[in-house]
This record gives structure tokens, sequence and C-alpha cells, in this order.
């Protein structure tokens, strides 16, 4: 599902405003999901978000909502792994 066919969009930290990017291709370049570190997915996320709302970008919008997923298993990913870190810690206390 989030494996790339096309050639990857070049990445930059300019954002061209007159392009709409594709969300998932613009993160994971030509790497499977799996590929991608989740603190890479989710700082990339956040820059992307941030120059969408604040209109220094577009994203092609079907393929923003269609690649929520993407955020969503590297957040669960995150979360897990702070519950199991903090966990740790009490372990440590108790």
């Amino acid at each position: 599902m989030f494996r790339r066919h096309a050639p990857a969009e070049e990445p930059t930290r300019e954002l061209d405003p007159d392009r709409e990017l594709n969300f998932a291709r613009t993160i994971l370049k030509d790497r499977a999901f799996r590929e991608v570190p989740d603190d890479e997915v989710l700082r990339e996320a956040e820059r992307l978000l941030l120059a969408w709302m604040t209109n220094e970008t577009k994203l092609e919008r079907p393929k923003l909502y269609d690649h929520y997923a993407l955020i969503l298993v590297a957040l669960l990913r995150k979360n897990r792994e702070l519950e199991e870190r903090l966990a740790a810690l009490e372990g440590r206390r108790g």
C-alpha cells in the first residue's frame, strides 16, 4: 500500500507553494514505509502539515487523507515505546 512506484520527489527544505505534493511520497521517497524511522515520519509530517496549514505549500488532499495511516502508525509505535520506557522506570522505583 505504501510502496513507491514512481520516481521520488526531490527532498528539499524549500517547498514550492505552487506544486501539490503527495504527502506520503514526499516522506517515504523511494522507501517502503517499514524502512523509514518513526522519528523521520513524524518530523517530516509535521513539517509538511505546518507548511500546508500556513499555505506555504499545497498537498494532494485525497492523498493527505489516505496517508494519515503513515502518521498514525508512527505515533502508535512511539506511544508504545514511551509506555514501555515509563513502565520500566516505574518498575525500578517500586
